[in-house]
């Protein structure tokens, strides 16, 4: 599952609604929809990332984070590490074959250090 079908789906069974029920007022089917929350499917298109919205009737913060979060939900991710030290191709290889192991802690760490090397990179920016 990805980001975005996460926070789709809570907010759809927040509201008590059903997948046909939302497929059928955002005029998709009830499988499309099935697919987008089970992160079998590439995340929405801007169009429909605004009927999402539209659909649930959120506005400022809510939107910018679904919006943010289909940004952030592709299922299938390519890491491009052409021309960079051979360290990043090991690391993204590694990260390939072993990220179904990780836990949800695992995850958490791996994120936090993430975040935290990038935060004292933008520091640095001038």
């Amino acid at each position: 599952m990805t980001p975005f079908a996460a926070r789709v789906r809570q907010m759809r069974r927040a509201r008590g609604i059903t997948q046909k029920e939302m497929a059928a007022a955002l005029g998709v089917s009830p499988a499309y929809l099935s697919a987008l929350e089970h992160g079998r499917r590439s995340p929405p298109n801007w169009a429909m990332v605004q009927k999402i919205i539209g659909y649930f009737n959120v506005i400022w913060d809510e939107a910018d984070e679904l919006q943010r979060l289909a940004a952030l939900s592709h299922p299938r991710v390519v890491v491009d590490t052409a021309g960079l030290p051979e360290k990043a191709t090991a690391i993204a290889n590694l990260l390939a074959r072993n990220i179904a192991q990780l836990e949800r802690q695992d995850l958490d760490e791996l994120e936090g250090a993430l975040k935290a090397i990038l935060g004292r990179k933008e520091a640095k920016a001038p």
